[in-house]
């Protein structure tokens, strides 16, 4: 039926969509053909929605130590903040997805954007910390959906038989909002206790509303989808979200088995989400379909998937760990991370261009290989590196992680294309929940082993040391001489050059220990490889045998 919509010539007409411009997806728009000069706005505006979406939580996670320590929060309540973030992210789509297709893209994306802009606003008139949690959870939220606005928005701009590099390069554009956050000046964030990183938030959230009214995405087919248990399976859902979330954010501060809360709280979450999943699994029509969660090759992506997210928290906590235990600043680190976002872009430039459904497992096989190696440089670093050592490195990273994710997104879709658009919801939320919360689980999995590791080489060191050795005696001697124009009393003196030795040794343990974070970082790429390789073997198998079994026929 025809449309009211801006055709090719730019004038609001009547116009009837063909076949081949309906949407793939419920709550997806139509994909008409398109002017040049629409093309490049279209393009802009994913750009805009892309940044928005990564920003809102990019520049509170790579400066939370920083707006912990100047809002006087301690470690484990700015934590607090990813995981709410985590959380809400996660879980957006199980009200989005069908919220779009209900209601529309103009009406659902317009509501989220006001309240991410309003809940900016009322943090900056109103600073506390329960402001900044509400602010975070609505980001969450309108991240999940301003990824899909990316999306939605690169559909315009592609022809139909690049639809694949489309959908690549869509979900490749967001997480370059992480390094593009590294090199914001902190000055300019930390301006009037933060305020200036809401301003910034505000404004890409002002931005991405002004490119939505001024370039309205094509309708889409809307129809009524919502069900009253889907109520309940999303008030279910979130709380044990968040639940999960906040122990693993605060387990490794806490440590897990000095808070018994933490523990509580799991208790509190395996049931809630159960309950939701048995309810989804007795629908006629379920936002999740928990049996098709169930089979080999949803568990297989879903465990790649989440490896892959785990092992890539290298970047995120063990490289930058390293770095600020050296006593660098985010603002020492910019060249680094324009390094690791131009390999992002030639990774996602490279999975755009070769992403084809033969390919999928050798693309993502070729990207755990270079996480692995990535990994493997970092094992040998000390307490000098600086980050020029670390460039090659971290940009084998970079790219390794933008390879995988088209491959990976595009494997997972095409697996909801043969079970028809009612799977989608379910693989959104799979997805997003792999790579979500597969970051929580890295961080906490680095982060204990980092502890660990770093208790057990202080006790190592501690007992190599001889207060007798020359070695030894030498550095009392220069820790005492460089504060003996401070420290007056020998006494005093004496013992302020053992505590600067003391502290010395505790950070050598701690590069130790970030070194063995790498190692295990390397292995977990390297068994994620051979899981790779194993389907790729027995993908092969079943072709040749299948072409085995039609020859027979013949």
């Amino acid at each position: 039926m025809p449309h009211r919509y801006a055709a090719m010539s730019g004038s609001v007409l009547p116009y009837r969509f063909q076949p081949e411009e309906r949407p793939v997806f419920p709550g997806a728009p139509y994909a008409p053909r398109q002017t040049t000069l629409n093309r490049c706005l279209y393009a802009l505006s994913a750009l805009v929605m892309a940044m928005t979406a990564g920003l809102s939580n990019g520049l509170v996670s790579v400066n939370l130590l920083w707006i912990s320590g100047n809002v006087g929060l301690y470690a484990s309540e700015g934590s607090l903040l990813l995981a709410v973030y985590v959380a809400f992210n996660a879980t957006a789509n199980l009200l989005l997805v069908k919220a779009r297709t209900q209601f529309g893209i103009p009406a659902t994306m317009h509501t989220v954007l006001v309240v991410l802009i309003g809940g900016q606003c009322l943090q900056m008139l109103w600073p506390s910390f329960g402001m900044e949690v509400v602010a975070q959870a609505v980001s969450g939220i309108a991240a999940g959906g301003l990824t899909s606005l990316t999306l939605y928005n690169l559909f315009q701009v592609f022809p139909l038989r690049y639809r694949p590099m489309a959908l690549v390069i869509g979900f490749g554009l967001p997480p370059l909002a992480i390094p593009i956050a590294r090199l914001f000046p902190i000055d300019i964030i930390a301006l009037n206790d933060w305020y200036g990183l809401h301003v910034i938030v505000a404004t890409m959230g002002l931005a991405a509303l002004t490119m939505l009214v001024l370039m309205p995405l094509p309708p889409t087919e809307r129809a009524k989808v919502f069900e009253p248990l889907d109520a309940a399976t999303v008030g279910l859902t979130i709380p044990a979200m968040l639940l999960i979330c906040t122990v693993l954010a605060e387990g490794r501060f806490l440590w897990w088995t000095d808070a018994p809360w933490l523990g509580w709280a799991l208790a509190i979450a395996l049931p809630l989400l159960g309950l939701a999943l048995l309810i989804e699994a007795r629908r006629a029509r379920p936002l999740l379909w928990v049996r098709w969660f169930a089979t080999v090759d949803i568990l297989r992506f879903a465990l790649i998937a989440l490896v892959f997210r785990v092992a890539l928290a290298e970047q995120t906590y063990s490289a930058i760990g390293l770095l600020t235990l050296g006593g660098l600043t985010s603002d020492q680190l910019h060249t680094l991370f324009l390094f690791v976002l131009f390999a992002m872009v030639a990774g996602t430039i490279a999975a755009a261009v070769l992403a084809k459904p033969e390919r999928f497992t050798e693309l993502m096989l070729v990207a755990a290989l270079v996480i692995a190696l990535g990994a493997w440089l970092d094992t040998a670093s000390t307490s000098e590196t600086r980050p020029t050592q670390l460039l090659l490195s971290q940009s084998l990273l970079g790219f390794g992680a933008a390879l995988f994710l088209g491959p990976a997104l595009l494997d997972g879709l095409r697996r909801v294309t043969l079970k028809g658009p009612t799977h989608l919801v379910s693989f959104v939320v799979l997805f997003s929940t792999t790579q979500n919360v597969g970051g929580l689980i890295g961080v906490a999995f680095l982060g204990t082993l980092q502890t660990a590791r770093a208790r057990l080489h202080a006790e190592a060191i501690a007992e190599s040391v001889s207060l007798g050795d020359p070695g030894v005696i030498s550095r009392l001697a220069q820790n005492a001489e460089g504060i003996a124009r401070v420290v007056i009393d020998p006494a005093h003196r004496q013992g302020e050059a053992n505590a600067l030795l003391g502290s010395a040794l505790q950070d050598q343990a701690n590069v130790l220990a970030f070194n063995d974070s790498c190692w295990a970082v390397t292995w977990i790429a390297l068994a994620t490889t051979l899981l790779l390789l194993s389907t790729l073997v027995n993908s092969r198998f079943r072709l040749f045998a299948g072409a085995r079994h039609l020859r027979g026929n013949e």
